[in-house]
């Protein structure tokens, strides 16, 4: 697995490492492993693979991607895992990962790209999930990525009482901004899509206003908080946009701008860096919600070890998943090469034997299965025992001994 997550990189740093086409990229990766999974979220973008390191780390910087991190074995299994509990997300015990754990494999499965071991990795990763929030209360409470920015404009302004309120984009992420919202007095929320329909459903189910995208100008100017946070690949909210809105905010005498909070939870960003330098304009992206996530840790420290152990003794079940799943695929390896030289060799025999009954065939094709089986037995046993403890080297040792006459294969001690 290899990429970038709120812990050891920047919000710009995650923009400059995110694939715009997950769709492309994974038909170009599919090429060069046997299963790939993109997982990109706001504080993460991680690959993980069915395949080798190396090869991963120079099939992204084929990409341009250069820096990144990577772990392998036991490290990935472990990672994955506790990214599914929530125990590694910027709000502890978050419940969104789940669901985007989820679109990511789809994704996956439908561009071709998963394979047996990928697909194994997913659904464990979902199960223990799914197991540590039922075992655990470390989502009891949580707060998301949405409502933490809620939080934080709370906090900016003391109190939420009678402000107006803009949420930009009625996604997942926006129906969790608009959800606890509307737990506050508000004297009014506006809701904007730029698929109208959709900005109406969440406005009616918040006791909201829908707004059209087009007037998106006139209700900033309105508002006292705009929470933006679309899936646009660009920026909605310009400079230039934000320059004119605050023209219109000027106080009667003075000529200053009535202040407006802007907290962009949108990856890639939805405001432009830039608009934060306009007068009046104070911009905060989820960078700043890191705070957020150390004071949920504290909370919830005791039900994170919890879910922390239970990783542990599932960390050794998923190992074992692991092994058989790469036993058989050795095993098939070898079955494959055994039947190949079986088919030709019957065939041969076949051949040989002009006029003879309409039953022979059969015979000898039964015979040949038969005996294919029965020198394959302790082979197949020894290959199976080697993946299963996690000695794919010696499983694949044996592999190559019996396919190839590779007698280099084996050791002097052997």
């Amino acid at each position: 697995m290899a990429g970038l997550s709120h812990h050891t990189a920047s919000l710009a740093e995650l923009e400059d490492f995110r694939f715009d086409d997950e769709e492309a990229f994974l038909t170009a990766a599919r090429q060069r492993f046997k299963g790939v999974v993109l997982f990109q979220t706001c504080n993460r973008i991680e690959i993980l693979v069915h395949g080798e390191a190396g090869t991963l780390t120079a099939f992204l910087h084929e990409t341009g991607r250069e820096r990144f991190d990577i772990l392998e074995g036991v490290d990935v299994l472990r990672h994955l895992l506790r990214v599914a509990a929530g125990v590694d997300s910027m709000i502890i015990g978050e419940d969104q990962i789940l669901g985007q754990l989820k679109r990511a494999w789809t994704a996956s499965q439908e561009a071709g790209s998963s394979d047996e071991i990928t697909d194994l990795c997913m659904k464990k990763a979902v199960h223990v999930g799914v197991e540590v929030r039922r075992r655990t209360r470390i989502n009891r409470g949580a707060v998301s990525i949405g409502s933490a920015a809620v939080a934080l404009a709370e906090d900016l302004l003391s109190s939420l009482e009678g402000r107006h309120i803009l949420v930009v984009g009625s996604g997942e992420m926006g129906m969790l901004v608009a959800q606890a919202l509307a737990a506050k007095d508000l004297t009014a929320i506006y809701v904007a899509n730029r698929t109208y329909e959709r900005a109406v459903v969440l406005a009616e189910k918040i006791g909201g206003k829908a707004v059209n995208f087009g007037e998106l100008r006139r209700y900033i100017t309105l508002s006292d908080v705009v929470i933006t946070c679309t899936s646009a690949p660009h920026a909605v909210i310009t400079r230039d946009l934000m320059a004119g809105v605050m023209k219109e905010r000027c106080w009667p005498l003075d000529g200053h701008p009535r202040p407006i909070v802007v907290i962009d939870i949108a990856q890639p960003r939805d405001v432009e860096a830039e608009a934060g330098g306009v007068d009046g304009v104070s911009l905060y992206t989820i960078d700043n919600l890191r705070d957020v996530n150390e004071h949920t840790l504290a909370e919830r420290r005791s039900e994170a070890d919890q879910a922390e152990a239970f990783i542990e003794s599932e960390l050794t079940r998923f190992i074992g998943l692991l092994n058989s799943a790469s036993a058989e695929e050795v095993l098939r390896m070898l079955h494959t090469w055994a039947e190949t030289i079986r088919v030709r060799e019957r065939d041969r025999a076949l051949s040989r034997l002009q006029g003879c009954r309409d039953d022979v065939p059969a015979v000898i094709d039964d015979l040949t299965r038969v005996l294919t089986k029965k020198l394959l037995i302790d082979a197949t046993f020894s290959i199976r025992s080697c993946a299963e403890q996690g000695q794919m080297d010696e499983a694949d040792r044996l592999l190559n001994a019996i396919t190839r006459g590779n007698r280099s294969c084996f050791r002097k001690d052997d």
